[in-house]
């Protein structure tokens, strides 16, 4: 049955997520497998609603924050800007993920001091960033219900993707896209779409600078102005102007962060794109260690336990305050739900 799917990386997959963008020749050579799994999927859908699979629900409101394209479209970010919205209106949050990547397959804690490769490297930076408790677990039910065991005054819990995980009853959802829009609008593997668009969903929010559809709520991204340390000391990035620099990325679209960097004044030597969730086990730092190595906060989650002079450039992500607002009036409508 379908499940939620990750990026491909490499030459084929370069050429795969380009095709995804056009009905070109690649795209409708696999077409009729896309029709194959739209009757998958709908299969799994009408079991759901016929009661044969499950959907379990907790008692406190659950947000999902998740996407229809394949490849990335900036869920996490978007995760953190809820969670931190949510804490500043006085909300006790707690965030689920099946963290994606990770070496274990158990549900368990993501703690201050848990290794990346246990828990996945987005819920390690979501603990991280925020604070808040975090579980991990292959179902996102259990990882929801060991979080409110654990930490019983939770109010709202927000799942870190899971759009298409219907075990998980959820109250509202958000979807997320960059500025792919849904590509050439066909269903994986012609295309990037998990599921077709238009579906009933919440909110939308597009995560990129160029929205590639009309409708939905707009966000603001940018690289900070400061670099952190392993140690948690900000560098600021002027100091590193005019410097030749090595930039690493193990995200989805690396070359965003890339052109970013440029963006800031950064003089890039060499840019060395990984898969996402690389983890960086077999990775050897580039022969010239006498440049400054540069990288995304997620990837620093990971990278620091080789190059703990590495440094990581956060991403400040500002979601439109409409779309707080929004977000506000559907818990505000939701039985049971009491604003802080």
């Amino acid at each position: 049955m379908p499940s939620e799917g990750r990026g491909t990386t490499g030459a084929s997959g370069s050429r795969l997520q380009d095709a995804w963008l056009h009905r070109g020749p690649l795209a409708c050579l696999l077409w009729p497998l896309s029709l194959l799994y739209a009757a998958i999927f709908a299969l799994r859908g009408w079991l759901y609603r016929l009661g044969w699979l499950r959907t379990e629900r907790v008692p406190v409101p659950v947000i999902v924050v998740g996407n229809v394209i394949a490849g990335g479209a900036g869920k996490t970010p978007v995760v953190m800007a809820v969670v931190r919205h949510l804490q500043d209106s006085g909300q006790q949050v707690g965030v689920v993920s099946r963290g994606y990547g990770r070496h274990t397959d158990d549900c368990r804690e993501v703690l201050n001091d848990s290794d990346p490769r246990d828990v996945g490297d987005e819920p390690a930076l979501i603990r991280h960033a925020t604070h808040a408790p975090v579980f991990v677990a292959r179902q996102r039910i259990e990882a929801a219900r060991a979080l409110l065991a654990r930490h019983p005054s939770t109010q709202v819990i927000v799942s870190d993707d899971g759009l298409q995980h219907l075990a998980l009853g959820r109250d509202i959802e958000i979807c997320v896209f960059d500025d792919r829009g849904i590509g050439n609008g066909w269903r994986l593997p012609a295309g990037p779409l998990r599921e077709a668009w238009p579906r009933h969903c919440d909110l939308v929010l597009h995560s990129g600078e160029r929205p590639a559809f009309a409708g939905g709520y707009t966000a603001t991204r940018r690289l900070a102005s400061h670099a952190l340390t392993s140690e948690g000391k900000h560098v600021p990035l002027e100091t590193l102007v005019g410097k030749p620099v090595i930039a690493l990325a193990a995200i989805a679209r690396p070359e965003a962060f890339f052109e970013m960097l440029r963006a800031r004044g950064l003089t890039l030597a060499e840019a060395i794109a990984l898969p996402d969730h690389h983890d960086f086990d077999g990775w050897q730092r580039p022969s010239d260690t006498t440049l400054p190595l540069v990288c995304t906060e997620k990837d620093a989650v990971k990278l620091w336990r080789k190059a703990p002079d590495a440094l990581a450039v956060p991403l400040h992500f500002a979601p439109a305050p409409e779309f707080f607002i929004a977000l506000d009036a559907k818990l505000s409508s939701l039985d049971g739900y009491q604003a802080a």
